[in-house]
Formats: structure tokens, sequence, C-alpha cells
């Protein structure tokens, strides 16, 4: 930990207020921003160009890194429903030890992609013969770790296999828990590590044991711990979800459980105007992962009129399949246009790139906050997503000289990167102040490459 202040200075940032150049950042010893003062033009060393807050990434299956390529050949219907067959063949196989190579590849890959903490929405939680322990969970807490990228670990509680109660199958042994009682056990024995829990989705999770899950996270955890839910992401579930319990997800759990800021719902693709209403009024928030989305054929969700009508939204990388901040920002923007069949569906006077990532940036800092801070002494919750005082200092820093960027001043920079962009035009990513990738490298790039890489052929071969 440091133990003393220091200053980054930036030839821009994006602020609460939108674009300020020449501003210098200080950051105290906890990582978290002190101050922020303008300073003259051409008048200070810069540290680099424009830097935009870090952005947090509301939704990951860590495991899932190794599924991509895979599970994509037709068979009969494809669709998200065969994507699952082929998930739960590597889900089946997986080792603590392959885990831990896995995961921080994909870990390092979303630090060089801008994303600045993460949301583990962690459900492979047993051994591979269903053997009980922290193993699995402990291989994750470390790739993270290792690579310097914060983690909020949510626990996933998972017990049936669909909305009629039917028992978990074999190919979800390794995520089931029997109880609420026995899911909190295993919730407890990991400590402080737990941020908050993910009741998986309401196919997962009967009525009553939501009730209860949700009575046992504020018992143990407190009542401003996020709670994050798969839910309304295909037709399918909305379908049966009317069919068993005569009401559409989203409207079967604000009926059961208390929805607020604490709630992420995750993907709500199929969400009525209503629903998302509903969520708005509540303060709750939805999760976009638009590249997975896409790749499961999901839908597309209505953003713009979720924007419109001043409704919170976080971005998540979920599957894993490509991992990138702005490409996901991107599909997100793209997803409406090729909807409405026209441009800038998100932006508004200042562009659509700023406030598309700013949007995202700060829900996603929501997500991972959970709710309002405590008044009964717990943790309170940690404030991400802004460039702003008592935020932690996470800064992506963009590069004018990038491939994508080339040309361009700060003030089009940043749409330039939504339409064109990639990670080749970040010049740094900074976490609680801290620089955790220089020109597109992490630090030990090539042994997690190679242990990746090793673990990836065990696994599919030995399948």
């Amino acid at each position: 930990m440091k133990t003393k202040s220091s200053t980054l200075t930036f030839r821009a940032i994006l602020g609460p207020r939108g674009l300020e150049r020449d501003r210098s950042v200080e950051i105290a010893p906890d990582g978290t921003i002190e101050a922020i003062r303008a300073v003259r033009a051409g008048g200070a060393t810069y540290d680099g160009g424009l830097a935009i807050p870090g952005m947090p990434n509301a939704h990951s299956h860590i495991f899932q890194c190794a599924l991509a390529g895979f599970g994509e050949e037709a068979r009969g219907d494809d669709s998200f429903w065969s994507w699952r067959r082929a998930m739960y063949r590597l889900a089946g196989s997986i080792t603590p030890e392959q885990l831990f190579d896995i995961a921080r590849h994909g870990y390092a890959r979303m630090l060089r992609a801008g994303f600045t903490h993460v949301a583990e929405f962690h459900y492979l939680h047993h051994g591979p013969s269903d053997v009980r322990g922290p193993e699995t969970t402990q291989a994750v807490l470390a790739a993270a770790e290792e690579v310097g990228l914060p983690v909020s670990l949510l626990p996933v509680y998972y017990r049936t296999a669909g909305f009629d109660g039917t028992v978990a199958h074999a190919g979800q042994r390794r995520f089931a828990h029997d109880s609420v009682d026995d899911f909190m056990a295993t919730v407890e024995a990991l400590g402080a590590a737990v941020a908050g829990v993910a009741p998986h989705s309401l196919r997962a999770v009967p009525s009553a044991d939501l009730v209860e899950l949700v009575a046992g996270v504020d018992a143990t955890l407190g009542r401003a711990a996020p709670l994050h839910i798969h839910i309304s992401e295909q037709e399918l579930e909305v379908e049966e979800c009317l069919a068993a319990r005569g009401r559409t997800p989203i409207d079967l759990l604000a009926d059961m459980v208390e929805l607020g800021p604490r709630w992420s719902l995750v993907h709500a693709t199929h969400a009525t105007e209503a629903e998302r209403a509903r969520l708005r009024s509540a303060g709750a928030r939805v999760v976009l992962c638009p590249i997975t989305e896409a790749h499961l054929g999901d839908g597309i969700f209505p953003a713009r009129e979720h924007f419109r009508g001043g409704g919170a939204a976080a971005a998540g990388s979920d599957a894993n399949v490509r991992i990138s901040a702005i490409e996901e920002a991107r599909q997100l923007e793209y997803g409406q246009r090729l909807r409405d069949r026209r441009r800038a569906r998100l932006a508004t006077e200042a562009g659509a790139g700023p406030v598309v990532w700013s949007w995202l940036s700060q829900g996603g800092g929501e997500a991972v906050a959970g709710g309002p801070a405590p008044a009964d002494g717990r943790r309170a919750p940690m404030r991400l997503g802004r460039i702003e005082p008592g935020y932690r200092a996470d800064f992506v820093v963009l590069d004018r000289e990038g491939p994508h960027t080339l040309g361009h001043d700060w003030e089009t920079l940043m749409d330039a990167w939504l339409v064109a962009g990639d990670e080749r035009d970040i010049e740094a990513v900074f976490v609680g102040g801290e620089r955790r990738v220089e020109r597109g490298s992490v630090a030990g790039e090539a042994e997690i490459r190679s242990a990746f890489g090793r673990a990836m052929r065990e696994i599919w071969r030995a399948t």
C-alpha cells in the first residue's frame, strides 16, 4: 500500500461535467482521489493524454474464457440452450489449477481492455467430482490478485434446473447447493472475500428460497450488500415463467423482494416498458453485456428508451468471448442503430463516446457498491466509475496518437474510439493511482499466455 499522496497530470480528463483540459489529480495513500486542480497548459510534465474513468466490469463468468470457439457448430436448433451444453462440458472438467491459469489470463485481458474492477458472478463452487471446498474460489481470487485487478466476489446460489423445481442435473452439479442454509455456510466460510450474493436466476432459485436468501444476506452481509441476478435474458425464459408462475420474471422478482439500489438485473433483454419503469422507480439498474447477448442471440435491450427515461445501466463481459470495454459500449450503441435504422441513438450534444462511457462506468460503480452506505457500522461501499474526489483513482488513458485516434483533438477523440478503436489506443491503465498497464502490456505477460494455452490444451483434449 502507498504511504504518501501522489499526483498524476493529464492533458485532459473526462469528469462529471464533461471534458476538462490540463488537470492534475491528487491521489491519497489509500488510492482515492483527494483533489483535481487545473494546471497551466504546457507548463506541466504530463503523465498521459486523456484520462477517462476506469470501467467497472459488472458481470463476469471468468471460467468461460476457455469456452470461446467451442460449441459453435450448428446442431439442430442452434440456440442459447445448445451453447449451455458446451458450457456444462467445460464446467465439469476444470481443475482449480487450470481455473487459476484461465482466470489470470482473462483478468489480464480485462485490464488491458480498460476494465479496472470486476464483479465476479462466481458459481463454479465445487470440485470436478462435486468435492466441497474453497479451492475453485481461491483460484479465482488469487488470479485477480496476481494481475492487480480488484475483484468483488459474488457467490451464486443455484438449486433447481427450471421453473418447475426440477433438481439441478448432472451438468450443474458444480454450481448447486442443497438449500439456502447450505449456501450461506459457503458464504460465511469465505468471509471478507465476499462482496455480495447472486441468486443465479428465477429458474435456478425457487421463490421461497429467494426470500430466505435475501434475509440471510441481510443478516450476514448487511442490507447494503449488492444483489445480482440473471433475468429475462431469453424469450423462452419469459414464456416458461409466465406459464409456471403467471408473471414475467421481473414482475415476479419485484413482487417477492424489495428492489432498490443494491439490485443489479443482468441482461433484462426482454423487459417490458412497464418493467423498466418499475426498475427506474426503485433505483435498481440493468447490467448489459452486449457482446455476449449478441453471441448468444439473446436480443437487443431497448437502451435508448431506458437511458432517456433516466435509467441506470452497467456493462459486463459475461461469457468473456471477447473482452473489451469499448466494444461493449460500441455494440450497445450499434445495436440501437441496427434496431432503429438510425444513427447516434445514445448520443447527446456531447457526442456518443463520452456519454455512453460515462453512463456505463457510473452504473458499473453503483453495481459494485450496492446500496447506500449502511448506518450499522458495516463496511461502506467503495466508490468507482467517476473521476472526482472520493472515488478510487482508476483511469484509462487514451492516446491521441493511437491507430484509431490519430489526428483527433481531445473533444472528438472518444467518439473516434467508440466507433473505430480498440485496446491499441490505450496508453495506460491505472488502478487506485497505480499503473497496471503500459502500452498494452501487463506484468508477466509471457508466462500468463503460456499457462493459459497449456490449460486449454489439457481441458479440451481431455473432453
